[in-house]
């Protein structure tokens, strides 16, 4: 055997990995499929219908039903529950129970809570006590009850330049940028000027604006293949995450002065809107389904090739 189980633990599945340990008073049913080098701590329970990735760490206290999919190098924290039933009742069943993904690399807190059939992007990060109740994109962070994104893992947030007549910019380091727009005041009021074939870094094909949209909710969360865009806060303020697949960047705009560049193939994701947040669009192109990737890992995939 190539993987060790404790004298007062159980494990009834072969389908282990090498170099898998399962401590004392932990079960696994014969169902489920384990990966290698995973550790499952003290007074875990497995279910027949689980798969786990390898390199995964399941702290003591936990339980894994039916329908939990975890992805390799996932962490979950002491004492965290996942759901697989939305309306149980005792001694009825679903005829399937729904399926929840956590993704590769994503970390789950102590005493957390996961409601059935919800996805867990990878990298995503899920803070103690919180409770899931829908979807977390791939690297956000959430706290609560119910769970919302506070930030997003292993992001740097982009320094200002200090020097020059740009000074009030952010610089990126990555392929996006953020560049000044024109803005003239006086005492009539504000004016916003673009000159769509001089000031852009394309011509647009079209143009659309954002607003209205509730502080906890996240917009974006995409990447384009061949349509770029320039984005510009033209009321209050906006959080925007750049990802081009290696380097993740967090900029603010709340000043109609920036505008920020992103390039075709960068990962796209905007959240914490003020409430009076204006956002206005230029895009490269015009609307195509197409051109979008909504999945992380996809993105990452066409990155690679």
């Amino acid at each position: 055997m190539s993987y060790f189980v404790h004298p007062a633990g159980i494990c009834e599945t072969d389908n282990v990995g090498d170099d898998t340990r399962v401590w004392a008073f932990a079960h696994v049913l014969p169902g489920a499929v384990v990966g290698k080098d995973c550790n499952i701590c003290d007074h875990v329970l497995v279910e027949d219908d689980v798969v786990l990735g390898d390199r995964v760490t399941i702290k003591s206290g936990v339980q894994l039903w039916d329908g939990v999919r975890l992805g390799d190098d996932v962490f979950v924290g002491p004492n965290a529950t996942f759901a697989n039933d939305r309306f149980p009742r005792s001694k009825q069943y679903p005829e399937e129970f729904l399926a929840t993904h956590v993704g590769d690399g994503a970390s789950i807190g102590a005493g957390a809570v996961v409601l059935p059939g919800v996805k867990i992007g990878p990298g995503a990060m899920v803070g103690a006590g919180a409770v899931v109740t829908r979807d977390v994109p791939a690297n956000a962070i959430v706290v609560g009850n119910p769970a919302r994104i506070t930030g997003y893992a292993d992001t740097l947030r982009a320094p200002a330049v200090h020097e020059g007549r740009d000074a009030h910019l952010p610089r990126l380091s990555g392929r996006s940028s953020v560049f000044p727009v024109k803005v003239v005041k006086d005492l009539r009021g504000s004016l916003l000027a673009v000159e769509l074939e001089q000031d852009l870094p394309f011509v647009p094909k079209r143009t659309f604006h954002i607003f209205d949209v509730p502080s906890k909710d996240v917009r974006g969360e995409h990447a384009h293949k061949v349509c770029e865009q320039v984005i510009v806060c033209v009321r209050g303020s906006v959080t925007c995450i750049v990802d081009d697949g290696t380097l993740r960047e967090e900029v603010t705009l709340d000043s109609p002065d920036q505008a920020l560049h992103m390039p075709a193939m960068v990962w796209g994701t905007q959240y914490r809107y003020s409430e009076d947040a204006v956002l206005l669009v230029f895009a490269s192109h015009p609307y195509s389904n197409d051109d979008y990737i909504r999945d992380y890992s996809e993105f990452l995939a066409a990155i690679g090739s």
